[in-house]
């Protein structure tokens, strides 16, 4: 069993920056898509970024160019920087991973751009 943590969430004002990290623990697995998703109120979960095992990188329209994703080391596996945040780029963010077989979230992690 694997569990995500996702950390770095927390209150930001315009332009500023914010970076998340996902810890995970248990059974290491080799994941083949790690992802960071959001959810903001009355909204669907949508993907922000994502990761592929070979290092390809996918990012959604609204934040191309302001958000980065990275792996790391096994024990915090992917991260994101958030850099220009918007007031539209608040919301719940989550870690997710997916391995051959199985697919992990995290319990989200809050972000808010405000004044």
């Amino acid at each position: 069993q694997v569990q995500l943590v996702e950390s770095g969430g927390g209150l930001v004002q315009p332009g500023g920056s914010l970076r998340l990290s996902c810890a995970a623990s248990g059974s290491m697995l080799v994941f083949n898509f790690m992802g960071w998703y959001r959810q903001a109120p009355g909204k669907q979960r949508e993907l922000v970024a994502a990761i592929h095992r070979g290092g390809t990188t996918h990012y959604d329209d609204s934040v191309k160019g302001r958000f980065t994703i990275s792996r790391a080391n096994t024990r915090n596996p992917v991260s994101l920087q958030m850099n220009s945040l918007k007031p539209d780029d608040t919301a719940v963010y989550y870690c997710n991973a997916k391995s051959s077989t199985d697919e992990y979230w995290g319990r989200g992690t809050q972000v808010t751009v405000s004044s």
